[in-house]
C-alpha cells in the first residue's frame, strides 16, 4: 500500500527583496517519515522551513500540509491546521518567566478548552516521555542545554500533532547529549507516528535519524534520497558538504569591478 503524502512542496520560489532565495523547490514527505533538510549556510534551509510552517507564503509554487494549500487558508483554517503541528525551535524558545510545565502547557491553553488540572496532567505526561519527569517546577534558567531541547520537544508534542518540525535540535550540544536527542526523535516518531521534518547541519545526526535527506544549495535541491543514495551522490557540492571540503571560488575580475562600481 502506498504511503500518503503529508507534506508537499511544488515549484516553491521565494524572494528576499529582489534576491531569489528558493528556486523551484519540489519535495514530498510521506506519512510517518523523518525527512532531514541539510545544506550549508545560506542554502535556503531556514527559508524553506518558514514556508512549511506557514510563516511565509510562496512567491510562486504551492505548499500543502495534510492536503491543504497554505496560501488558500483563512486565518481560522490556518489556526486549525496549527493544532496538528508541533514545532521545536533551535533555541528552545522557552519563556523565562514560566516554569517548564507552564511552558509545555501553552499550546494546550491556546488550542484547547481543557481545564487547568487536565492540562497539568498532560504536561507532566509529556515530560515523562522526554525523560524530564520531576523537572516541571523548574525555571528554564535552571535547565542544561540538553534539558531545554527536551522540554522544547515536550511542548512540541503536547497536542499529539500529526506533523513535527525540528530546527537544529542538536545544535550546541556535546556529542553524547546530541545523540540522546536523536534517539528521542526516533522514539517519538515510532511511538506517535508523526511525520517529522528536521533541519540540521549536523551530519552525524542527519544520517542517524533520517529516512530520507534533502540537500539544498543556493536555493535548489541538489540531492534527495535515502542515506545510501546521498552518500553515493556524484554531485561535487554534495560530497563537499559530506566531507566538509571548502569549494574553490573562481574570481571573475570583470564582474567584481562592475559590482564595486554598482553596475551589476
Amino acid at each position: 500500500m502506498t504511503a500518503s503524502i503529508n507534506i508537499e512542496v511544488d515549484g516553491l520560489v521565494a524572494y528576499y527583496g529582489e534576491r531569489k532565495v528558493l528556486k523551484g523547490i519540489d519535495l514530498a514527505v510521506e506519512d510517518g517519515e523523518i525527512m532531514v533538510i541539510m545544506g550549508g549556510s545560506g542554502s535556503g534551509k531556514s527559508t524553506l522551513l518558514r514556508h512549511l510552517l506557514g510563516l511565509m507564503l510562496p512567491a510562486e509554487g504551492v505548499v500543502r500540509l495534510l492536503g491543504r494549500d497554505l496560501a488558500q487558508l483563512s486565518s481560522l483554517e490556518m489556526l486549525d491546521l496549527r493544532r496538528r503541528m508541533g514545532v521545536a525551535f533551535q533555541s528552545g524558545a522557552l519563556f523565562s518567566s514560566l516554569t517548564v510545565a507552564e511552558n509545555i502547557m501553552l499550546p494546550l491553553q491556546e488550542h484547547t478548552d481543557l481545564d487547568t488540572k487536565t492540562m497539568e496532567i498532560i504536561a507532566h505526561l509529556k515530560l515523562e516521555v522526554v525523560s524530564l519527569a520531576g523537572f516541571g517546577h523548574l525555571m528554564p534558567a535552571e535547565l542544561s542545554g540538553g534539558m531545554i531541547k527536551r522540554a522544547a520537544l515536550a511542548r512540541a508534542i503536547v497536542t499529539d500533532p500529526k506533523l513535527l518540525f525540528c530546527d537544529e535540535p542538536s545544535a550546541g550540544l556535546d556529542p553524547v547529549v546530541s545523540s540522546s536527542i536523536d534517539d528521542l526523535i526516533l522514539r517519538l516518531r515510532d511511538a506517535m507516528g508523526m511525520t517529522t521534518v528536521v533541519v540540521t547541519h549536523d551530519l552525524d545526526s542527519a544520517f542517524k535519524i533520517a529516512d530520507r535527506i534533502c540537500v539544498l544549495d543556493d536555493g535548489e535541491v541538489i540531492a534527495l534520497g535515502n542515506k545510501d543514495e546521498i552518500r553515493a551522490s556524484q554531485s561535487v557540492r554534495v560530497q563537499n558538504l559530506l566531507n566538509r571540503r571548502s569549494e574553490e571560488v573562481t574570481l571573475d575580475t570583470d564582474a567584481y569591478l562592475r559590482r564595486l562600481l554598482g553596475e551589476s
